[in-house]
Protein backbone atom coordinates (compact mmCIF):
# COMPACT_ATOMS: atom_id res chain seq x y z
CA UNK A 1 0.00 0.00 0.00
CA UNK A 2 2.85 2.38 0.59
CA UNK A 3 4.10 1.96 -2.79
CA UNK A 4 0.82 2.64 -4.23
CA UNK A 5 0.61 5.72 -2.04
CA UNK A 6 4.01 6.98 -3.41
CA UNK A 7 2.68 6.13 -7.30
CA UNK A 8 -0.29 8.20 -6.94
CA UNK A 9 1.65 11.25 -5.01
CA UNK A 10 4.07 10.88 -8.01
CA UNK A 11 0.93 11.33 -10.48
CA UNK A 12 -0.75 13.81 -8.91
CA UNK A 13 2.93 15.84 -8.83
CA UNK A 14 2.91 15.15 -12.81
CA UNK A 15 -0.66 16.99 -12.63
CA UNK A 16 -2.73 14.38 -14.52
CA UNK A 17 -5.84 15.37 -15.72
CA UNK A 18 -7.49 11.37 -14.50
CA UNK A 19 -5.77 8.82 -12.52
CA UNK A 20 -7.55 5.16 -13.39
CA UNK A 21 -6.97 2.59 -10.98
CA UNK A 22 -7.14 -1.43 -11.11
CA UNK A 23 -8.33 -3.25 -7.69
CA UNK A 24 -9.18 -1.47 -4.41
CA UNK A 25 -5.78 -0.57 -2.77
CA UNK A 26 -5.30 1.45 -5.77
CA UNK A 27 -8.24 3.18 -5.35
CA UNK A 28 -7.82 3.80 -1.90
CA UNK A 29 -4.52 5.17 -2.55
CA UNK A 30 -5.54 7.27 -5.13
CA UNK A 31 -8.04 8.63 -3.15
CA UNK A 32 -6.05 9.97 -0.41
CA UNK A 33 -3.81 11.41 -2.75
CA UNK A 34 -5.96 13.90 -4.39
CA UNK A 35 -9.94 14.58 -3.49
CA UNK A 36 -9.78 17.11 -6.80
CA UNK A 37 -8.46 14.93 -9.71
CA UNK A 38 -11.02 12.33 -10.61
CA UNK A 39 -10.62 8.94 -10.39
CA UNK A 40 -12.18 5.95 -12.31
CA UNK A 41 -12.03 2.94 -11.48
CA UNK A 42 -11.78 -0.19 -13.65
CA UNK A 43 -11.63 -3.22 -10.74
CA UNK A 44 -12.82 -3.52 -7.16
CA UNK A 45 -15.23 -4.11 -4.31
CA UNK A 46 -17.94 -1.99 -3.14
CA UNK A 47 -16.95 1.09 -2.98
CA UNK A 48 -19.62 2.66 -0.54
CA UNK A 49 -18.51 0.01 1.80
CA UNK A 50 -14.88 1.02 1.37
CA UNK A 51 -15.94 4.29 1.66
CA UNK A 52 -15.11 5.69 -1.49
CA UNK A 53 -18.15 7.08 -2.38
CA UNK A 54 -21.49 8.19 -1.19
CA UNK A 55 -23.58 6.08 -2.84
CA UNK A 56 -23.50 4.18 -6.43
CA UNK A 57 -25.96 5.99 -8.19
CA UNK A 58 -24.61 9.06 -7.26
CA UNK A 59 -21.17 8.66 -6.39
CA UNK A 60 -20.49 12.55 -5.33
CA UNK A 61 -16.83 13.00 -4.76
CA UNK A 62 -14.10 12.96 -7.28
CA UNK A 63 -14.51 8.71 -7.68
CA UNK A 64 -16.14 6.71 -10.02
CA UNK A 65 -16.18 3.67 -12.67
CA UNK A 66 -17.01 0.35 -12.62
CA UNK A 67 -16.64 -2.29 -9.94
CA UNK A 68 -15.90 -6.41 -10.23
CA UNK A 69 -18.24 -7.29 -7.07
CA UNK A 70 -15.18 -9.22 -5.16
CA UNK A 71 -17.70 -10.23 -2.38
CA UNK A 72 -21.17 -10.37 -3.12
CA UNK A 73 -19.62 -13.27 -5.49
CA UNK A 74 -18.03 -15.34 -2.83
CA UNK A 75 -21.33 -16.95 -1.96
CA UNK A 76 -22.18 -18.07 -5.22
CA UNK A 77 -18.69 -19.24 -5.60
CA UNK A 78 -18.96 -21.70 -2.14
CA UNK A 79 -21.89 -22.75 -3.84
CA UNK A 80 -20.16 -24.17 -7.37
CA UNK A 81 -17.08 -25.23 -5.01
CA UNK A 82 -19.63 -27.31 -2.97
CA UNK A 83 -21.53 -29.28 -6.04
CA UNK A 84 -18.16 -29.91 -7.12
CA UNK A 85 -17.05 -31.36 -4.14
CA UNK A 86 -20.11 -32.78 -2.09
CA UNK A 87 -17.97 -34.26 0.50
CA UNK A 88 -16.25 -30.83 1.53
CA UNK A 89 -16.16 -29.18 4.72
CA UNK A 90 -13.21 -27.33 4.90
CA UNK A 91 -12.27 -24.29 2.46
CA UNK A 92 -9.71 -22.37 2.81
CA UNK A 93 -9.76 -18.46 2.19
CA UNK A 94 -6.36 -17.43 0.21
CA UNK A 95 -5.59 -13.85 1.22
CA UNK A 96 -3.53 -10.82 1.79
CA UNK A 97 -3.91 -9.11 5.22
CA UNK A 98 -3.49 -5.67 3.80
CA UNK A 99 -6.02 -5.95 1.05
CA UNK A 100 -9.70 -4.64 2.48
CA UNK A 101 -11.85 -6.14 -0.69
CA UNK A 102 -10.30 -9.41 0.45
CA UNK A 103 -10.78 -9.10 4.15
CA UNK A 104 -15.00 -8.33 3.21
CA UNK A 105 -15.15 -11.24 0.70
CA UNK A 106 -13.78 -13.66 3.66
CA UNK A 107 -16.34 -11.63 5.94
CA UNK A 108 -18.97 -12.86 3.86
CA UNK A 109 -17.30 -16.15 2.83
CA UNK A 110 -17.90 -16.91 6.25
CA UNK A 111 -21.59 -16.05 6.58
CA UNK A 112 -22.06 -17.64 3.31
CA UNK A 113 -20.44 -20.99 4.34
CA UNK A 114 -23.28 -22.22 7.13
CA UNK A 115 -25.76 -22.50 4.15
CA UNK A 116 -23.71 -24.88 2.30
CA UNK A 117 -22.20 -26.99 5.23
CA UNK A 118 -18.64 -26.12 5.10
CA UNK A 119 -16.47 -24.00 7.61
CA UNK A 120 -14.26 -21.24 6.44
CA UNK A 121 -10.89 -20.54 7.32
CA UNK A 122 -8.43 -17.21 5.89
CA UNK A 123 -5.20 -18.01 5.28
CA UNK A 124 -2.84 -14.95 5.45
CA UNK A 125 -0.40 -14.72 1.86
CA UNK A 126 1.62 -11.42 2.38
CA UNK A 127 3.38 -11.99 -0.88
CA UNK A 128 4.79 -15.20 -3.47
CA UNK A 129 7.31 -15.96 -0.88
CA UNK A 130 4.71 -17.18 1.64
CA UNK A 131 2.84 -19.51 -0.96
CA UNK A 132 4.57 -22.43 -0.73
CA UNK A 133 4.20 -22.51 3.42
CA UNK A 134 0.79 -21.31 3.07
CA UNK A 135 -0.45 -24.61 0.35
CA UNK A 136 1.76 -26.62 2.68
CA UNK A 137 -0.56 -25.60 5.86
CA UNK A 138 -3.70 -25.75 4.02
CA UNK A 139 -3.02 -29.66 2.97
CA UNK A 140 -1.68 -30.05 6.63
CA UNK A 141 -4.96 -29.18 8.10
CA UNK A 142 -6.99 -31.14 5.69
CA UNK A 143 -8.27 -28.51 3.40
CA UNK A 144 -10.78 -29.97 0.93
CA UNK A 145 -11.10 -27.32 -1.39
CA UNK A 146 -9.53 -23.53 -1.42
CA UNK A 147 -10.94 -19.87 -2.77
CA UNK A 148 -7.89 -17.81 -3.90
CA UNK A 149 -8.94 -14.06 -3.20
CA UNK A 150 -8.74 -11.36 -5.78
CA UNK A 151 -5.79 -9.13 -5.22
CA UNK A 152 -3.74 -8.17 -8.48
CA UNK A 153 -0.58 -7.88 -6.57
CA UNK A 154 -0.65 -12.13 -7.25
CA UNK A 155 -1.50 -11.61 -11.25
CA UNK A 156 1.99 -12.08 -12.23
CA UNK A 157 2.06 -15.23 -10.18
CA UNK A 158 -1.13 -17.02 -11.13
CA UNK A 159 0.71 -19.36 -12.66
CA UNK A 160 2.61 -20.25 -9.51
CA UNK A 161 -0.30 -20.87 -7.31
CA UNK A 162 -1.94 -23.25 -9.68
CA UNK A 163 1.22 -25.35 -9.79
CA UNK A 164 0.54 -25.16 -5.88
CA UNK A 165 -2.93 -26.52 -5.99
CA UNK A 166 -1.74 -29.12 -8.54
CA UNK A 167 0.94 -30.11 -6.53
CA UNK A 168 -0.81 -30.28 -3.22
CA UNK A 169 -4.21 -31.68 -5.05
CA UNK A 170 -6.30 -28.90 -3.96
CA UNK A 171 -9.00 -27.93 -5.78
CA UNK A 172 -8.99 -24.72 -6.28
CA UNK A 173 -11.97 -21.44 -7.30
CA UNK A 174 -10.35 -18.30 -8.53
CA UNK A 175 -11.83 -15.05 -9.23
CA UNK A 176 -11.55 -14.63 -13.00
CA UNK A 177 -10.80 -17.43 -16.07
CA UNK A 178 -6.71 -15.11 -16.27
CA UNK A 179 -6.14 -17.74 -13.18
CA UNK A 180 -8.16 -20.73 -14.99
CA UNK A 181 -6.26 -20.62 -17.97
CA UNK A 182 -3.26 -20.72 -15.86
CA UNK A 183 -4.12 -23.62 -14.48
CA UNK A 184 -6.64 -22.96 -11.63
CA UNK A 185 -9.44 -25.50 -11.41
CA UNK A 186 -12.33 -23.29 -11.54
CA UNK A 187 -13.03 -19.51 -12.25
CA UNK A 188 -16.43 -17.21 -11.54
CA UNK A 189 -16.06 -13.66 -11.84
CA UNK A 190 -16.62 -11.23 -14.12
CA UNK A 191 -15.32 -10.43 -17.65
CA UNK A 192 -11.80 -7.79 -17.03
CA UNK A 193 -11.46 -6.90 -20.50
CA UNK A 194 -15.01 -6.02 -20.64
CA UNK A 195 -14.83 -3.88 -17.53
CA UNK A 196 -11.45 -2.20 -18.57
CA UNK A 197 -13.54 -1.10 -21.75
CA UNK A 198 -16.63 0.52 -19.82
CA UNK A 199 -14.14 2.24 -17.72
CA UNK A 200 -12.83 3.51 -20.86
CA UNK A 201 -16.21 5.33 -21.69
CA UNK A 202 -16.02 7.14 -17.85
CA UNK A 203 -12.75 8.57 -18.63
CA UNK A 204 -14.07 9.66 -22.62
CA UNK A 205 -17.25 11.12 -20.60
CA UNK A 206 -14.67 13.33 -17.95
CA UNK A 207 -12.52 14.65 -20.71
CA UNK A 208 -15.39 15.89 -22.01
CA UNK A 209 -16.73 17.66 -19.19
CA UNK A 210 -18.95 15.20 -16.83
CA UNK A 211 -18.04 15.26 -13.16
CA UNK A 212 -17.61 12.06 -11.43
CA UNK A 213 -19.67 13.06 -8.70
CA UNK A 214 -22.47 12.82 -11.60
CA UNK A 215 -21.83 9.63 -13.30
CA UNK A 216 -23.02 6.18 -11.64
CA UNK A 217 -20.94 3.54 -10.57
CA UNK A 218 -21.29 0.60 -13.11
CA UNK A 219 -21.84 -3.13 -11.80
CA UNK A 220 -21.47 -5.86 -13.87
CA UNK A 221 -23.64 -8.12 -15.08
CA UNK A 222 -22.03 -10.52 -17.16
CA UNK A 223 -20.36 -13.38 -15.26
CA UNK A 224 -18.33 -16.25 -16.63
CA UNK A 225 -17.73 -19.86 -15.43
CA UNK A 226 -14.22 -20.90 -16.30
CA UNK A 227 -13.62 -25.16 -16.09
CA UNK A 228 -9.61 -26.70 -16.34
CA UNK A 229 -10.28 -30.17 -17.65
CA UNK A 230 -6.89 -30.74 -17.37
CA UNK A 231 -6.05 -29.40 -14.18
CA UNK A 232 -9.01 -31.80 -12.79
CA UNK A 233 -7.66 -34.40 -14.57
CA UNK A 234 -3.99 -33.90 -12.46
CA UNK A 235 -6.07 -34.06 -9.34
CA UNK A 236 -7.68 -36.77 -9.90
CA UNK A 237 -10.96 -34.76 -9.74
CA UNK A 238 -14.16 -35.78 -12.08
CA UNK A 239 -16.71 -32.44 -12.73
CA UNK A 240 -20.25 -33.17 -12.03
CA UNK A 241 -22.22 -33.21 -15.52
CA UNK A 242 -24.49 -30.90 -13.88
CA UNK A 243 -21.56 -28.11 -13.31
CA UNK A 244 -20.04 -28.53 -16.33
CA UNK A 245 -22.95 -28.23 -18.83
CA UNK A 246 -23.22 -24.84 -16.86
CA UNK A 247 -19.54 -23.52 -17.87
CA UNK A 248 -19.05 -20.43 -20.03
CA UNK A 249 -15.63 -22.07 -20.89
CA UNK A 250 -14.07 -25.30 -20.67
CA UNK A 251 -10.22 -25.70 -21.16
CA UNK A 252 -9.32 -29.09 -22.37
Amino acid sequence: MRRLRSLAAELIDAKVDILVTTGSEAALAAKQATTSIPIVTTTGGDLVELGLVEGLARPGGNVTGVISLIGQLTGKRLELLKQLIPRASRVAFLRHPDNRSSALALRDAESAAKSVGVVVQGVTVRGPRDLDAAFLAMKRARTDAVIFGENTRFMADRRRIADLAVMHRLPMMVVAKEYAEAGGLISYGTDYPELFRHAATYVDKILKGAKPADLPIEQPTKFELVINLKTAKAIGLTIPPSVLQRADEVIQ
